[in-house]
């Protein structure tokens, strides 16, 4: 809209209005979340439509996995567009944009957020005190004169964010590595905890839907009183619809199936379950209340059968 561009909003992300307003509107550029890309990677739409005038995406509001990245520009190089995806960062708090990954960078960078925005300054800090050590992951705080002055009318919640030197915490954990590029891991507040190690679900899930016949996941951590401890649990979409018997097996083969992949701690050892879309708000992000609530409402079912 800035230099007089035509602009497509989508009211509602659907993968066949996506893939034909591209062609419609030979749309160049594309800001999207990374539902969209799995869509990209799995839905029918995207070898139906000439998607060859999109050049490039830029992806934002959750993390977006090495894996996720390569897979998606190549199902659209398949289709014959040479798209270059890549991620930035930021928040409402920090009006908006903190960190973006040039275009040059987006290969040998793959995964990363960028490097910060000039005139910003950044921080990991490990236990909400102490300054990461050089790649260990910590809380992401930043501070810079587009950092909100705080929140109207709530004076707990700006105190609770922004520290008395000005620095703003994100709530997401990131590493920074050697050329100051920074990596997004996770919420803070969603990493699960399994016997004193910290398990980020946002990891979990780019592995997961590297699985053949899964096209979508989620990951929560459900309380076992038997193990005193989180256990990592995965909800999963099938590329197809199953229930009962194949669904069971399904979820046994996955178990099977990410154990060489991940490090012990990290095993899906509160389960894997078939569920029939993840749900998402309008932006993507992934409504790990409603699991949450799902889990338990299993946990009381299993009871009852008791």
């Amino acid at each position: 809209m800035l230099v007089g561009m035509p602009t497509v909003i989508m009211p509602k992300f659907d993968p066949t209005d996506f893939c034909r307003n591209v062609e419609k509107y030979h749309a160049s550029i594309a800001l999207i979340v990374p539902p969209v890309c799995l869509a990209i990677i799995h839905h029918p739409a995207t070898t139906k439509f000439n998607m060859k005038s999109l050049r490039f995406m830029t992806s934002g509001a959750a993390p977006l996995s090495e894996a996720v990245v390569k897979a998606t520009e190549a199902r659209l190089q398949s289709v014959g567009a040479n798209t270059i995806l890549n991620q930035g960062y930021g928040l409402t708090e920090t009006s908006p944009t903190t960190n973006l990954l040039p275009l040059e960078d987006h290969i040998r960078k793959v995964g990363s957020i960028g490097p910060l925005l000039p005139n910003l300054e950044a921080r990991l800090v490990v236990d909400d005190a102490e300054d990461a050590k050089p790649g260990e992951a910590g809380e992401l705080w930043v501070r810079g004169p587009s950092i909100m002055k705080g929140y109207l009318n709530n004076v707990a919640a700006t105190k609770n964010s922004i520290t008395s030197d000005g620095w703003f915490k994100t709530g997401d954990v990131a590493v920074r590595d050697e050329e100051g590029f920074f990596y997004i891991v996770d919420r803070q507040k969603e990493l699960i905890k399994y016997k004193g190690f910290q398990v980020p679900p946002a990891e979990l899930e780019s592995v997961l839907i590297q699985h053949p016949d899964i096209v979508d996941a989620a990951v929560i951590g459900v309380y076992s009183e038997k193990d005193a401890s989180e256990l990592p649990r995965a909800y999963v979409v099938h590329g197809k619809a199953i229930k009962g018997e194949a669904a069971s097996v399904f979820c046994q083969e996955v178990q099977r199936w990410i154990e060489p992949r991940v490090a012990k701690h990290k095993l899906l050892r509160g389960g894997v379950v078939v569920i029939g879309a993840i749900p998402r708000s309008a932006a993507g992000k992934i409504l790990r209340r409603e699991l949450r609530e799902l889990a338990k409402r299993e946990v009381s079912t299993a009871r009852a059968k008791l």
